[in-house]
């Protein structure tokens, strides 16, 4: 099959950030928090899964999907909790997924849609419209008879061209949503499959949340889509993705750091105080499950979060939960 080298530039800025990133990728590896410290590694974990569903809509909330892939009861529509379960399985199964093979790509996106999607694990069979959050038509994907050719001719590329990595998992990236082989799925497949070609340069991507990254900036992810589909290549899109990436381990250098230095106080400080960033308020419960301790350890660590006064207590229905004292 020959070779067809997919439209971009290799600019200035995408050097420099390819530096930067090896650099950072140098720190990650040297504080060796992230490949050694499983709860780390699960709560990364559960956050590129909440993120990737996020960006698709899926309407669980961080708690919920902890709460569901620690198999755990949740109130929430069915098709949501399903897509949870089954893109944690293909997340757990990355370490078996051949990153070059077409096959497995169909497999993958199989157990991603399973019980959700008509034409899963297959390429779509009819045409497709691609639309943003706001039902506005980006561009139309190619048509079904081309799809196989294209996703074969696509890997193949990434394969066997000598480009640096960063690069051509960002290419595969951004082509695989213009080609949209697939009826539903296609970007949490292209999100997974990025992370899957990343690893294979530096095995700690597998942990690295740059899903997360993504989902803060949406706006800023379709911006960079859209711009590369108006100039008829993907550079646009390769910036935001290296930038991205780029943020990604800015953060695990500096939680790896914090959380190396912190006495074991400060740091359940810390994750109670990051989980009630984005939590409204935090309960006995939520505690003993993030520090797999005993209710009544759970207790006097609110306790002395409490009588210190950075949270407060508050009711919420028939129970007690505390927020960031205002």
């Amino acid at each position: 099959m020959h070779n067809k080298k997919p439209p971009f530039e290799i600019t200035n800025e995408i050097l420099d950030s390819i530096t930067e990133i090896a650099v950072l990728v140098g720190q990650v590896s040297a504080t060796q928090g992230l490949s050694t410290n499983p709860t780390l590694r699960k709560s990364n974990r559960i956050r590129t899964i909440y993120s990737s569903l996020a960006i698709e809509q899926n309407t669980l909330s961080l708690e919920q999907v902890t709460a569901v892939i620690n198999g755990k009861q949740v109130l929430a529509p069915p098709k949501d909790i399903a897509e949870v379960k089954n893109a944690y399985e293909i997340y757990e199964m990355m370490d078996t997924l051949r990153p070059y093979s077409v096959e497995d790509l169909l497999n993958a996106h199989g157990v991603m849609t399973k019980e959700l999607v008509e034409e899963s694990g297959c390429f779509r069979s009819g045409p497709v419209g691609v639309v943003d959050k706001n039902g506005k038509v980006l561009h139309f994907g190619t048509l079904p008879d081309y799809v196989p050719k294209l996703v074969y001719e696509l890997m193949d590329w990434v394969k066997n061209s000598d480009i640096h990595m960063l690069i051509k998992s960002c290419v595969f990236h951004y082509e695989l949503e213009l080609i949209h082989p697939f009826a539903d799925g296609n970007g949490r497949i292209g999100r997974l499959w990025h992370t899957l070609l990343l690893t294979q340069w530096k095995p700690i991507f597998a942990w690295l949340p740059i899903e997360s990254i993504i989902h803060d900036r949406q706006n800023e992810y379709y911006n960079a889509i859209n711009q590369s589909n108006y100039d008829g290549e993907s550079t646009a899109f390769i910036v935001f993705m290296l930038d991205a990436i780029k943020e990604a381990l800015v953060e695990a250098v500096e939680t790896t750091v914090l959380t190396e230095k912190m006495t074991d106080t400060e740091l359940r400080w810390y994750k109670i105080k990051q989980f009630l960033q984005k939590n409204e308020f935090i309960t006995n419960s939520d505690v003993r499950e993030m520090f797999k301790v005993s209710s009544a350890t759970a207790n006097r660590i609110l306790f002395r979060l409490t009588v210190e006064g950075v949270i407060q207590k508050v009711r919420i229905g028939k129970s007690w939960g505390y927020e960031l004292a205002r």
